[in-house]
């Protein structure tokens, strides 16, 4: 079995895999819904408005790699939202390479892609196609800021936050847990992984436009140690970040720890069971859809070398349609042209900062940066 629909939706029944949806039919691109259940996916597909004007098609898969190949032939873009990635991602990833398909995914977990990039990474290259995970507002804004900052020659270290309005979907919820669980998260500098304390905890930081203090995480390393590692004018790289609801932040750690203590001393396949059950507490059902007069995100980057200053600000809203937008403007590109770098690249790598930035405006999801500069 193939399909002769160009772009792959893999996991479209969730809350993100949805949003995908509904650009895919805004940029008027074939796609194939897949998912582990039928009659979920169809429901979160029927529920796209206008999806009758594009053509599409939905089919139930078994995870496997080698059915996850049989069912997708025939594309050449897989987006993956499926996660916790380091729990389901591999196999989608090799039915990627076995069937010759661009993979982009929005996950978070730093562990994941460090090791899916030493696994894949080269393979991916070899085949001219591109290998990119991570490719989602909590990551990719913060990125493209990185890049404007970067701009300015003579600058080697950033400082970055990523803060947004909303609550967690299931998965998210999830992924916090796994990652906890099951790995270190890790800062940039002078061009080595350091590991953040494993007690690493809540901070307090300025947050440029507000007068009120947020509090911030590590939030699992996030993925911009993992690019700018790969980047030579970048020596120290750390990113912190969370959600403006104080109260939720301060929940986090709790939940966390919490979690852990039910963990110890169990086998991980009960340990998986902790964090399903646990993530089901923090949020079981998906979240509303967003408001944009509510929904609101924050990128802030400070970029500094020993003779030179930069602060690039973001804002934006409805962080979960950025990187919806973020997915399909990949599969729009790596349809009609190779991306600037195969194998494994973000998505400022493949497709570049001030592209990706200019159809995030176009679509009306973020302001127009902020940018100082000091030399």
């Amino acid at each position: 079995m193939s399909t002769d629909k160009p772009v792959v939706v893999y996991g479209a029944s969730g809350y993100t895999g949805r949003l995908i949806c509904e650009y895919l039919r805004e940029y008027n691109i074939p796609f194939l819904a897949a998912g582990r259940d039928h009659q979920r996916v169809k429901e979160a597909v029927e529920a796209v408005p206008g999806v009758e004007t594009v053509p599409h098609e939905i089919v139930e898969v078994e995870h496997d790699a080698s059915a996850l190949a049989e069912q997708f032939r025939g594309a050449k873009v897989v987006i993956n939202t499926v996660g916790p990635f380091a729990r389901y991602g591999y196999e989608v990833v090799q039915a990627c390479l076995d069937i010759g398909a661009h993979y982009t995914d929005p996950n978070g977990e730093q562990n994941w892609m460090i090791d899916v990039e030493r696994r894949y990474g080269a393979d991916f290259a070899a085949q001219g196609l591109l290998l990119s995970p991570g490719l989602a507002q909590m990551y990719t804004i913060g990125e493209i800021a990185a890049n404007i900052c970067l701009e300015t020659p003579g600058l080697d270290t950033l400082d970055i936050q990523v803060f947004w309005k909303g609550y967690p979907t299931v998965a998210s919820t999830n992924t916090i847990l796994t990652n906890a669980a099951f790995s270190e998260a890790f800062y940039l500098e002078q061009n080595q992984f350091v590991a953040w304390p494993a007690d690493g905890g809540l901070t307090e930081v300025v947050v440029p436009g507000q007068h009120e203090l947020a509090l911030a995480l590590p939030w699992g390393g996030t993925s911009h140690p993992v690019w700018f590692k790969n980047d030579p004018r970048v020596a120290n790289a750390r990113a912190s970040g969370g959600v403006f609801n104080r109260e939720l932040m301060q929940a986090v750690p709790q939940i966390v720890t919490a979690a852990l203590q039910q963990m110890e001393g169990k086998s991980e396949q009960e340990k998986y069971e902790v964090i399903d059950a646990t993530s089901a507490q923090v949020r079981s059902e998906m979240p509303p859809r967003e408001n944009p007069r509510i929904n609101t995100s924050l990128d802030s980057v400070h970029a500094s070398g020993p003779l030179g200053r930069a602060h690039c600000v973001i804002h934006g809203n409805c962080n979960y349609k950025q990187t919806a937008l973020l997915n399909v403007h990949a599969a729009a590109h790596l349809l009609q042209d190779r991306p600037r770098r195969a194998g494994f690249a973000s998505g400022c790598q493949a497709f570049g900062h001030r592209e990706l930035l200019g159809t995030l405006r176009a679509f009306g999801l973020v302001l127009n940066p902020i940018v100082e500069v000091h030399q």
